[in-house]
């Protein structure tokens, strides 16, 4: 089967701001799939559920801030399974010391196992300093080997960014990715870009993601040079779809 294509909401948050429904009106004619939540701009859950109706869209999953989830899990499960989605998502976590990082990772895994006991998936989604803030330790490994209840939405973005050999440390962590984040790297100054504008292999991504059988590709992009984002999003879109064509010929 082929990965579907959804977008982070967070790639056009200004867009979502000032006209949710449009923008995933525009989104599904752009080509998507689907998209991962960001938010919901003070819609209530019944409310995201008729625009995805209405536009078509599937929840591929959402960004929920852990601390939301530590003071109020009931009310975060009852509204995800409202809108239909199954995937729970912590977009980002730092700590000052190692011992703070420990004690995050052990809640973290209470929470993802009861998240998992209510029939839905949990993901933690890197960037680069998960590979740092801590000397000589790969945080990312310590959450998966805490818990199997606690997977990777692994945004290879910054996994690049980070020094990491991508196929190598997807090889070595295959068990714990269910998701990937596709963002393509512009240098000087070092940030992202439209995908097939930078100088990621993009192509070599969508192999690495037949191969693990991942459901979904995420589209993300938090920087804009030439276009603006709903414009980056349609060519990221374009791109990506053609990519997924030629690597499941």
């Amino acid at each position: 089967m082929k990965p579907q294509i959804a977008i982070q909401l967070w790639s056009v948050q200004e867009a979502c701001r000032e006209d949710f429904l449009g923008t995933l009106q525009a989104l599904k004619e752009a080509g998507y799939d689907g998209v991962e939540f960001a938010g919901y701009n003070g819609y209530s859950a019944d409310e995201i559920a008729e625009m995805l109706k209405k536009t078509g869209l599937v929840a591929a999953g959402s960004h929920i801030p852990f601390e939301q989830m530590d003071t109020d899990l009931e009310a975060v499960l009852a509204f995800e399974k409202t809108i239909g989605n199954k995937r729970i998502v912590v977009p980002y976590a730092t700590f000052p010391t190692a011992e703070a990082w420990q004690a995050f990772i052990k809640r973290l895994a209470e929470i993802a196992k009861a998240v998992t006991a209510q029939g839905f998936e949990f993901y933690y989604h890197n960037h680069a300093h998960e590979f740092k803030e801590v000397p000589n330790e790969d945080l990312l490994e310590l959450m998966t080997k805490e818990s199997s209840d606690i997977r990777l939405e692994v945004d290879l973005y910054w996994l690049n960014a980070a020094g990491k050999n991508v196929p190598e440390w997807v090889a070595a962590h295959s068990d714990s990715i269910g998701l990937f984040h596709m963002k393509d790297m512009k240098k000087d100054p070092e940030e992202s870009t439209e995908i097939g504008s930078g100088v990621l292999p993009m192509g070599e991504y969508v192999q690495l993601a037949k191969e693990l059988g991942l459901p979904w590709l995420i589209v993300e992009q938090e920087a804009f040079q030439k276009y603006s984002p709903m414009e980056a999003a349609k060519i990221d879109c374009d791109v990506l779809s053609r990519l997924v064509e030629e690597c499941y010929k």
